[in-house]
């Protein structure tokens, strides 16, 4: 499936590697991911979450030279990177397609660029955003692990402002100012790769296509001193292709349309009006055989939030009614076209409040009423145990074909043991009714995606997450530790023997289980001085039990992963350079492998005994970054050059394990393949 990414990248297989065209070799600039302060973190009632205050980042390496908030948020504890070079994320054993990723309430389903490489969102056109991987506020659902709520960057009112920043492989600028006399703004970012300019100048890849674009923008208007109109549009664009042989397009599109009306200082509603799209579009030219492979997900949604505070206590309340059109896939096999494509309805209503019920003790509770409804105009079936057809429906558009109730408790405690210190603890229940079915555990354009059905059920999971937080007098350091128990119902896998295109039916590809996550998450942070920065490590188990799948019994997920390690450093010269680092290891990921094999008429077939029963060998990289400004006292321009190194002492990483025959079959071998080695990179950026 990667193959052509691999040709494109720096290689390792056994002990020989092979210098072709790395993908992408942009700057690596700095993040800092919260934006809280030491005694804030200590005194939240939310626990299990990250405030992220994005205009006030400042520097630890990111991948590339962005201040990437996807990758930013992998440098958490709790909080896994995918896979190598992946801008998508894992929290809590939940896998990337169990997190709901908002950009003004708008949800975004792929926040990747060429296979994750880059995020899909620009940091220039990012205001704020909270990531929640323990207990989820009742304001929000969609997701069954956990939720990341980012508001759209808002353009300045008082002049006009803007900047841009050239890479190596990629650029992008940035203009905001006011408009209507100062009572509106308008924000306008756009990016654009130039990697496939490059590409045309070397003979073997001139024929190839590699590139991406993304575009963001913002109007703002207040329509009096009580009433206030927001119109945000987002969109982005992938485009890779393998001389005539391989093409893979998807695309994401989200747009909001919000009005906050406020009623009195302590009372104000927020409607908001959405759509969300997501489309893939892939396809395979091979000895004059042509196959061709897309799906969506599409969504419309009206919102409506109500929020009232006394004192230091908040209520909130409000509703959601969304209709989904989901096109697991479309493909075009020789002279064979099938589609399956089925619709929904989902409503939500919820109340939340959060209470100081005392000096020492703060509460958030609520309740969230999700029912989604699968909707007829398509197809549906029962199937028996082999996952053959027995009965058809065929329900008039609009009809519903099966209605699901789900009641979301959601609870969160913190108890002021001492002015530095804090005990914290939650509950929650989530359920999702979009999901993701995978060959492997990282994201790809071949993802086959499904509504809850008659067959399918929605996922349901319970987490109990609860841990000490500390912080120092004089707030210079400040510790946590965190652990958590989350079970799911209702997690669906491929069969034995099945995959994405196996039949265009997708119920009868996979079965249904449940799934459990548990782990203990600890982090220690220096919070002043010259040298700033963090250590993180997560102990981590993920398991899945589905009849039919491994015997019936508990296996390790595809995700499953027992250690994580994180280490930042920012050290801040006083004078016009800051010079950071990171360092990551994770241990090996899950994976099956064949245990023996046998021969069939001149061909070897590989027999799996037990689902990923093996490890892949351990990650570890060291990232290095510098970066020097000035700014222009008179006019105020900030000029900036960044200087990075990605993976610093050139560790080839695993990121895809195959296995080979010799030519007579009798020995097997494991292959291992590596996107990256070392990669300096340099970024200059200018704003005004």
């Amino acid at each position: 499936m990667y193959t052509f990414l691999l040709i494109l990248s720096t290689a390792y297989s056994g002990e020989n590697v092979a210098d072709t065209v790395v993908m992408r070799n942009d700057t690596i600039r700095e993040v800092v991911v919260t934006a809280q302060s030491p005694r804030q973190r200590v005194e939240a009632v939310q626990v299990g979450a990250e405030q992220l205050q994005l205009k006030e980042l400042t520097t630890t390496p990111a991948m590339f030279g962005e201040n990437d908030i996807m990758r930013s948020i992998q440098l958490l504890a709790g909080v896994k990177s995918e896979s190598e070079a992946s801008s998508s994320f894992q929290v809590r054993g939940g896998t990337s397609a169990q997190n709901a990723v908002l950009y003004d309430d708008a949800p975004v389903y792929n926040v990747g660029h060429l296979a994750g490489l880059f995020s899909a969102f620009n940091d220039a056109s990012l205001a704020a955003a909270t990531l929640y991987k323990g207990m989820i506020p009742a304001t929000f659902g969609g997701a069954s692990s956990a939720v990341l709520d980012i508001t759209a960057k808002t353009g300045r009112r008082d002049a006009w402002h803007g900047g841009g920043t050239i890479g190596l492989l990629s650029a992008k600028a940035d203009i905001e100012g006011p408009i209507a006399g100062g009572k509106g703004s308008l924000f306008l970012a756009a990016r654009r790769s130039y990697i496939d300019l490059f590409m045309k100048l070397i003979p073997d890849f001139k024929d190839n296509t590699l590139n991406f674009y993304d575009v963001n923008a913002k109007l703002d208007y207040s329509l009096s001193k009580r009433d206030r109109l927001s119109l945000s549009f987002f969109t982005g664009r992938d485009n890779m292709a393998l001389d005539d042989m391989v093409g893979m397009k998807w695309k994401n599109i989200t747009s909001t349309l919000r009005w906050h009306h406020r009623i009195s200082d302590i009372v104000h509603w927020q409607t908001s009006l959405f759509y969300s799209g997501y489309d893939t579009d892939n396809g395979i030219d091979l000895l004059d055989m042509t196959h061709s492979f897309g799906g969506h997900i599409r969504q419309m949604a009206l919102r409506q939030n109500f929020h009232f505070q006394w004192g230091n206590n908040i209520f909130e309340a409000g509703f959601q009614s969304a209709l989904l059109d989901v096109k697991s896939a479309e493909w075009q096999m020789m002279n064979d076209h099938e589609k399956e494509k089925r619709r929904g309805w989902d409503n939500n209503v919820w109340v939340n409040a959060t209470l100081d019920l005392s000096r020492k003790l703060k509460v958030s509770i609520g309740t969230r009423f999700d029912i989604y409804s699968a909707l007829g105009g398509s197809m549906y079936y029962d199937i028996d145990e082999q996952g053959e057809i027995i009965r058809l429906f065929n329900k008039k558009s609009g009809e519903i074909m099966k209605t699901y109730l789900n009641v979301e408790p959601r609870l969160s405690a913190s108890y002021l043991i001492s002015p530095s210190l804090s005990f914290k603890a939650g509950y929650s229940r989530t359920s999702q009714v979009i999901h993701a079915l995978r060959n492997q555990s990282l994201s790809t354009p071949f993802d086959r995606y499904a509504l809850s059905s008659n067959i399918l059920k929605p996922e349901v999971a319970d987490q109990l997450s609860a841990g000490l937080f500390a912080v120092t007098a004089n707030e210079m350091y400040d510790v946590s530790l965190e652990g958590y128990w989350r079970i799911i119902d209702n997690v669906a896998d491929y069969r034995d023997g099945k995959s994405f295109n196996s039949e265009i039916e997708i119920e009868r590809l996979i079965l249904s289980g449940k799934g459990k996550g548990y782990g203990v998450e600890a982090s220690i942070r220096k919070n002043k001085g010259r040298l700033t920065g963090w250590l993180a490590y997560t102990l981590s188990w993920a398991k899945t039990k589905i009849e039919g799948i491994n015997q019936g019994r508990w296996y390790d997920a595809g995700n499953d992963r027992r250690h994580d390690i994180n280490i930042v450093g920012i050290y801040d010269t006083g004078k016009r350079w800051k010079l950071s680092a990171a360092w990551t290891y994770y241990s090996g990921q899950a994976f099956t492998a064949p245990y023996a094999k046998y021969e069939i008429i001149d061909n070897w077939i590989y027999y799996y005994a037990e689902r990923n029963s093996y490890r892949a060998p351990a990650y570890h990289r060291l990232d290095l970054s510098a970066t020097w400004s000035k700014r222009t006292p008179k006019t105020g321009t900030l000029r900036q050059w960044t200087f990075s190194i990605y993976n610093a002492y050139n560790h080839y990483n695993p990121f895809l394990i195959s296995f080979e025959d010799s030519s007579d079959g009798a020995r097997t071998k494991a292959k291992q393949y590596s996107l990256f080695g070392i990669l300096p990179s340099v970024a200059y950026s200018i704003h005004f």
